[in-house]
């Protein structure tokens, strides 16, 4: 069953995060996930929240979503998104 990795954020450094959007593709590949959003435009269309970047991977299942997360070479690329970003949202969805 496929698993889904939904993120939401506000890009605070543009040029640490450009870094991180550049290398973060081939992790993703090599744990067989694949984009299906990466920061398109966004419209809210209801509730209150504010639209920041979006962005949304899917996996095979959610054992390679969480293998991706934790591999030891992502580790590095996660401390680099923090410091880059604020007010995120992580989140690991079953699919159907």
């Amino acid at each position: 069953m496929p698993a889904y990795l939904y993120a939401t954020f506000d890009v605070t450094d543009s040029v640490a995060y450009e870094r991180y959007r550049q290398q973060v593709p081939a992790l993703v590949a090599a744990h067989g996930g694949r984009f299906l959003v990466r920061g398109g435009a966004t419209e809210l269309l209801e509730g209150q929240t504010r639209p920041m970047r979006q962005v949304i991977l899917e996996f095979p299942a959610m054992a390679q979503l969480k293998a991706f997360y934790a591999a030891p070479d992502y580790q590095p690329l996660i401390a680099l998104r923090q410091s880059a970003t604020q007010n995120v949202q992580l989140l690991a969805i079953e699919g159907v």
